[in-house]
C-alpha cells in the first residue's frame, strides 16, 4: 500500500513513504539533501529524534487529532477577527458614526445615532389566550354595530364634558388580536439621529442645547420623507438617551428601559406638579407583562419619599418611579414633553406604549385600549380631539386669554405657520375632524413613521412655544402630504371613558375647603346662644348655620370634581 490518510506528503526535507509494516520510513535523499556539519554522534542522535516524530506522526489517529486542533484554532482566530471588527464599529446597542461636517473650525463636532428599532422583532403574546385568534374578515367584531348613545339631558348641577360609552373587547379577547407582526412605515424604513457635541445656536429662534439647533433648512428637510433619514430628536449631546444627554437617568433604570417590552404605559410628574394616580381595573396579566413608569424630578422624588412611602424599591402601586436628573429646561410642562414625545427614544424595543399626563387615571386595561383605538382601526397612532374647539387660531386665541404662554411667542408661531399655509379648520379639511388634539393621552405603535413624527413634533416645540396643541397639525399635514399614512383622531368623550381627569396640585392648594367638610357644626347651646345675643337683626348671624348646610352639600360635589375632574375648562393643561 502506498498510501494512507495522509497521503503523500512533500516538504522542504524531502519526501515520505509508508512502509509495508504501516510504518514510516525515510528515503536515502533525506540524509543527503542534509549534510551535516556537526559531529558524527550529534548527527545521529538528530536523526534519530526526526525519526521518532515522523514514526508517530505517521499513525492515523495522532495526525487527525492534529488537524482537528489547527481547524479548531482557525476557527477562534476568525471569529475572534469578526467580533474585533464589530465591536469597533458599535458600542452597545446604539451606533454613532463620525460625519464630515463641522461648524466653526471644528468646534461642534455632528455625528450620527442609528436607530436600533426600525425593525423591531416580533414580541410573544403575554400568554396563550382561550380564544382562537382569527382575522377580522372571517369573523364579525363583537362591537361592529355599537353605537355611541345621544348625550344625556342637560343637568345644571354637572356642566361641561362627560364620557361616553365605549365598547371595549375582554381583556383576553383584546390581546388575542394583537398583530403578530409589526405594522408597515410607509416609505419610511431607517430613520437616524443628529448627536451634536457642542450644539450651536446659528439662528435667532429655535432650539436647545438638549434639542439641538436645527435650521430651518433641516426643519424643511426633515419634511421630505425617504427610505433612509437623519432627524434632530432630543438627546443631542449622546447617542444612548438618558446617559450624559442633560436628561440623565440611573444606570440600573436605563437597563430597565432599554429591555424588549410589548407594551407600556409611561406618564410624568415635574416640578411636583401633580398627584400620583393609581391606575384601576387593571387585569391581572396586564399587571405581569406591562410596566407602568413615572419619570419624575428630583424635586418629586424627595416630595414622594415623604408622602407617599417611596423606599428602595422604586415602586408606588403599579408605578415604577424613574428619577431624572439635569433635567434640561426650567419649564416643568417644557420637561414633560420629553417622554411625552420622545418615548421611542427613551424605550428602544418597546412595540406599543400608552402615555397619559400625570394628573390622569388609568380605569381601563391597557390591551383594551390599545385594542379599541389601534388594532381595530388599524392605525399606529392615536389621540383625541379637543372637546370644544378643532382650529389652530381658536386654540391660539383660548391660550393667550388664559395666561398659558407669552402672548408675543404665541403670535410668532401662529404668524409663522400662517405664513407657511395654515389655514383655519373647515369641512374642506374632512376626512380629517379636527386641527387641535387633547394631547394629555397618546397611544402608539412604535413604527419608524411614528418615530419620525413625534420627533419633528418635539422639534417643533423646542423651537416655539411648550403649548403641543397649536404645532400638532402643521407636523401631522406635511407628513401626510408625503406618505400615505393617518392619526386615529377619536372623540373626547371617549378619552374620558378610560382616564379621570384630576386637578393640578396647586389648583389643589388655592381650593378653601368647605367648612361644613373640614370642622364639625358647633354645639346646639352655642348657636342658640349666638342667635339670643344677636337680636339686633344681625340675620348673617342667624342664618349661618343655614349656609353652613348649603355649603356641605356644594363642598361635597366640589369633592368630587376634584377626584373625578371633569372639567377641561377648569383644569390647568
Amino acid at each position: 500500500m502506498t498510501g494512507g490518510s495522509l497521503g503523500l506528503r512533500t516538504g522542504s526535507y524531502g519526501s515520505l513513504h509508508l512502509g509495508q509494516n504501516g510504518v514510516l520510513q525515510t528515503q536515502n535523499s533525506f540524509i543527503v539533501r542534509k549534510p551535516s556539519r556537526m559531529s558524527l554522534s550529534g548527527s545521529r542522535e538528530k536523526e534519530r529524534f526526526l525519526h521518532l516524530i515522523w514514526r508517530y506522526l505517521g499513525r492515523r489517529k495522532v495526525g487527525m487529532l492534529i488537524l482537528a486542533v489547527f481547524a479548531l484554532l482557525a476557527f477562534l482566530t476568525g471569529f475572534i477577527t469578526v467580533h474585533k471588527e464589530e465591536a469597533s464599529e458599535s458600542s452597545g446597542p446604539y451606533i454613532a458614526q463620525t460625519i464630515q461636517n463641522k461648524k466653526n473650525s471644528g468646534v461642534n463636532t455632528v455625528t450620527v445615532c442609528g436607530d436600533i428599532n426600525n425593525e423591531p422583532p416580533p414580541i410573544p403574546l403575554p400568554f396563550a389566550p382561550a380564544v382562537v385568534t382569527v382575522s377580522s374578515s372571517s369573523l364579525e367584531h363583537p362591537c361592529r354595530h355599537f353605537q355611541v348613545p345621544p348625550p344625556p339631558p342637560g343637568d345644571r348641577r354637572r356642566i361641561g364634558p362627560r364620557p361616553c360609552p365605549v365598547c371595549y373587547l375582554p381583556v383576553d379577547q383584546a390581546i388575542a388580536r394583537m398583530p403578530s407582526s409589526p405594522s408597515t412605515s410607509p416609505v419610511l424604513r431607517h430613520l437616524n439621529y443628529f448627536r451634536e457635541e457642542n450644539p450651536i445656536k446659528t439662528e435667532r429662534h429655535g432650539g436647545s442645547d438638549f434639542g439641538g439647533f436645527p435650521s430651518l433648512k433641516q426643519r424643511n428637510e426633515s419634511f421630505n420623507i425617504k427610505e433612509s433619514m437623519t432627524v434632530h430628536c432630543g438627546f443631542a449631546k449622546g447617542c444612548r438617551p438618558g446617559y450624559q444627554t442633560g436628561f440623565d437617568i440611573d444606570d440600573a433604570d436605563l437597563r430597565e428601559l432599554e429591555q424588549f417590552h410589548g407594551v407600556i404605559v409611561a406618564s410624568a410628574i415635574f416640578g411636583n406638579y401633580d398627584i400620583i394616580q393609581q391606575p384601576k381595573n387593571i387585569s391581572e396579566i396586564a399587571k405581569k407583562s406591562v410596566p407602568f413608569f413615572m419619570f419624575v424630578d428630583e424635586e418629586t422624588d424627595a416630595y414622594m419619599k415623604n408622602s407617599s412611602g417611596l423606599d428602595s424599591s422604586k415602586m408606588v402601586g403599579l408605578w415604577r418611579i424613574v428619577v431624572v436628573r439635569n433635567i434640561p429646561y426650567t419649564d416643568p410642562r417644557r420637561n414633560g414633553k420629553v417622554p411625552k414625545l420622545l418615548l421611542h427614544r427613551l424605550f428602544p424595543h418597546v412595540r406599543y406604549s400608552i402615555w397619559i399626563d400625570g394628573k390622569l387615571q388609568l380605569v381601563v386595561d391597557p390591551y383594551q385600549i390599545l385594542e379599541r383605538f389601534l388594532w381595530r382601526q388599524n392605525a399606529t397612532f392615536a389621540i383625541s380631539r379637543h372637546y370644544r374647539r378643532f382650529d389652530v387660531f381658536e386654540e391660539a386665541e383660548a391660550n393667550k386669554a388664559g395666561g398659558k404662554y407669552d402672548n408675543a411667542s404665541i403670535n410668532y408661531q401662529v404668524e409663522f405657520y400662517k405664513k407657511e399655509g395654515l389655514t383655519p379648520y373647515s369641512v374642506a379639511k374632512l376626512p380629517i375632524t379636527s386641527d387641535v388634539p387633547e394631547g394629555c393621552v397618546i397611544i402608539k405603535e412604535h413604527t419608524p413613521i411614528t418615530n419620525l413624527f413625534t420627533c419633528l413634533w418635539f422639534n417643533e416645540v423646542d423651537r416655539f412655544t411648550s403649548r403641543d396643541q397649536l404645532s400638532f397639525s402643521t407636523v401631522r399635514d406635511r407628513i401626510m402630504a408625503k406618505v400615505d399614512w393617518g392619526i386615529n383622531m377619536f372623540m373626547d368623550c371617549e378619552r374620558r371613558n378610560f382616564v379621570i381627569q384630576a386637578y393640578h396640585r396647586d389648583l389643589l392648594e388655592q381650593m378653601v375647603p368647605p367648612a361644613g367638610v373640614t370642622s364639625l357644626p358647633p354645639p346646639a347651646k352655642e348657636n342658640t346662644a349666638l342667635v339670643k345675643s344677636d337680636m339686633a337683626g344681625r340675620t348673617p348671624v342667624k342664618k349661618n348655620p343655614i349656609r353652613r348646610g348649603k355649603e356641605r352639600k356644594s363642598g361635597s360635589r366640589r369633592h368630587r370634581k376634584v377626584v373625578i375632574g371633569s372639567r377641561d375648562n377648569i383644569s390647568a393643561r
